[in-house]
């Protein structure tokens, strides 16, 4: 018996090794999802709440801003969102459009345009007429 365990040790580890998973981190996942109103919070909400390695989940319908926390991947996450909801999902860290720098140089276009002066009477035409 001794030989048949050494051999059926030898023949297990490399299938066992194979299978292996990696573990996940445990990590948070930021993404921005369109909330409108509860029902659409409670929807998102449910959608991950039965997800493995899920530990929580926030959502902060003001910023439409969902967070998970667990060991998750991040590009699952997203994917079961977009697919259970039938949302557009982005990961949260974007830049809005509005606080993106332009590129031309801020201090020759920045200036004000001097306001037109308006004269009511002209000294080079005195015989010109005069609107009052």
């Amino acid at each position: 018996m001794g030989i048949v365990d050494v051999v059926s040790e030898y023949c297990s580890l490399p299938r066992g090794r194979r299978h292996m998973k990696k573990r996940k981190q445990f990590q948070t996942v930021e993404m921005k999802v369109r909330i409108d109103c509860e029902g659409c919070e409670r929807k998102v909400k449910k959608a991950l709440d039965d997800m493995k390695g899920v530990s929580s989940v926030e959502v902060t319908p003001k910023q439409n801003k969902v967070t998970v926390t667990g060991y998750v991947d991040p590009a699952k996450v997203m994917r079961r969102v977009a697919y259970k909801t039938g949302k557009r999902v982005e990961p949260w860290p974007y830049v809005p459009y509005d606080v993106v720098a332009h590129p031309y140089a801020p201090g020759a276009y920045d200036k004000r345009a001097p306001a037109r002066y308006t004269a009511a009477f002209s000294d080079e035409n005195p015989n010109a007429c005069s609107v009052m």
